[in-house]
């Protein structure tokens, strides 16, 4: 049985896993039949959006396991849990966004210089019913967000937006040629949608490459949690300081602190958690407390010391 104290490094997400399977079991199903369409009416557009529509089924399938993980408990081996499983998913999902929208740009590009002939009403057809899908699927997932912050959703819910988009720029682009007959407009508005799906894409890997990276997430800044440590009664000096996200919304800060030996170590330890909690929302820190003449840490130990005897430190 292992101890790992005051954080539990496990996610329950029942309203992201519930949103999950009724966007699979959608999407799985209408799938198939866009593949369909789209080789019927012989549609880049509608062939672009049944492609993006695979990479769905396989993103919600990363998701639905990432959920799943981020429920099974710590062990000796994983002492975070599976939580980073979630990041990874994300990371994928978004690289499968950013190639499916290169190959949608090399067909675009092909489609230009050899235009083929489009079945426009059963293009248009299938167009609408999934654009209805695809409006519902967004709601779904949006609301799930709303209530559990999951980067994971989150980049499920970027290949919603993307095919939204898709149906729209389809059923436009099958409009415009039917009354205009300027057919290039289908490898046109394939084109548009690959860009934004590229877009959404590129900043789930963004995202998920600097937790993976274990850089300081956006939402803190380290030099004001350094500052706000520091004010802490006993506390002389902060350094070794590193701060990073396992998941989406799971933090986690290490640091070193020379103390006051007059001041009671165990009081400094709850002073500096309190103020991590409650003006962070950081629930796991380790904070190590050194004596500078013990723990001098090389130069800048003796900085810290000669300033200290010169009266330099505030």
């Amino acid at each position: 049985m292992y101890d790992y104290h005051h954080l539990r490094h496990v996610k329950e997400q029942s309203r992201s896993k519930r949103a999950l399977w009724t966007t699979l079991i959608l999407t799985a199903f209408f799938t198939v039949v866009e593949i369909v369409g789209g080789l019927m009416s012989n549609s880049l557009a509608l062939l672009s959006d049944s492609a993006h529509m695979v990479s769905d089924v396989i993103a919600l399938g990363l998701s639905m396991t990432a959920i799943y993980m981020a429920t099974k408990q710590p062990n000796a081996r994983y002492t975070f849990g599976y939580l980073r499983f979630e990041i990874i998913a994300s990371f994928l999902n978004g690289l499968a966004l950013c190639i499916i929208a290169v190959g949608i740009f090399i067909e675009g590009i092909r489609r230009f210089i050899h235009p083929e002939e489009i079945d426009l009403g059963l293009m248009l057809s299938i167009a609408s019913i999934g654009l209805v899908v695809n409006l519902t699927l967004t709601i779904v997932l949006s609301r799930s967000m709303k209530e559990e912050d999951n980067l994971n959703v989150k980049s499920a819910l970027w290949h919603f937006i993307g095919d939204l988009i898709s149906s729209i720029g389809v059923i436009i682009s099958a409009i415009v040629i039917y009354f205009t007959a300027l057919s290039f407009f289908d490898p046109l508005v394939s084109l548009v949608i690959g860009g934004i799906i590229f877009t959404g894409g590129a900043k789930i890997v963004k995202e998920s490459y600097l937790i993976l990276m274990e850089s300081v997430p956006e939402k803190f800044k380290l030099d004001e949690i350094r500052k706000a440590i520091a004010q802490v009664e006993g506390v002389e000096d902060v350094h070794e300081m590193h701060l990073w996200a396992v998941s989406s919304d799971h933090y986690s800060l290490t640091a070193h602190v020379f103390v006051d030996p007059n001041v009671q170590p165990f009081c400094i330890i709850l002073a500096i958690n309190e103020t991590l909690q409650q003006n962070y929302g950081i629930e796991h820190s380790t904070i190590q407390m050194e004596h500078a003449n013990i723990h001098p840490h090389g130069e800048y130990g003796k900085e810290f010391l000669r300033n200290k005897e010169e009266g330099k430190l505030h």
